[in-house]
């Protein structure tokens, strides 16, 4: 047995769908003999994780699996490793750059 990371993408709707379009994108550790089956794990894990609730608003929520959209075998985990790595091309940098220094002001660890 091996470790995989998959990347797993749900839709959110909520309400009468009038809000910005919400996409939630989880990482997730897998655990499988083989690459094919760590995708069908990620797969089913998906669905099995979809749901409909409704909110503190008494509005309906929605989160649609849409995919796997990654899997990737782990190597060994060691303190520092790196477990996943994507790369953005922001339209627009300025903004991106400022999100980025938001959520990081969030941890309080880069001050």
């Amino acid at each position: 047995m091996r470790w995989y990371l998959a990347k797993l993408v749900y839709q959110v709707v909520s309400g009468n769908g009038n809000h910005a379009p919400q996409f939630d994108e989880q990482l997730r550790l897998i655990k499988a003999d083989e690459f094919e089956w760590a995708c069908e794990k990620a797969s089913i894990l998906g669905r099995l994780y979809e749901c409909d609730f409704t909110n503190k608003r008494d509005e309906s929520v929605k989160w649609k699996f849409v995919s796997v959209v990654d899997v990737l075998p782990m190597g060994s985990l060691q303190d520092g490793e790196e477990i996943y790595s994507t790369i953005e091309e922001p339209n627009d940098v300025t903004d991106y750059l400022n999100r980025i220094k938001s959520k990081s002001s969030m941890l309080a660890i880069n001050k």
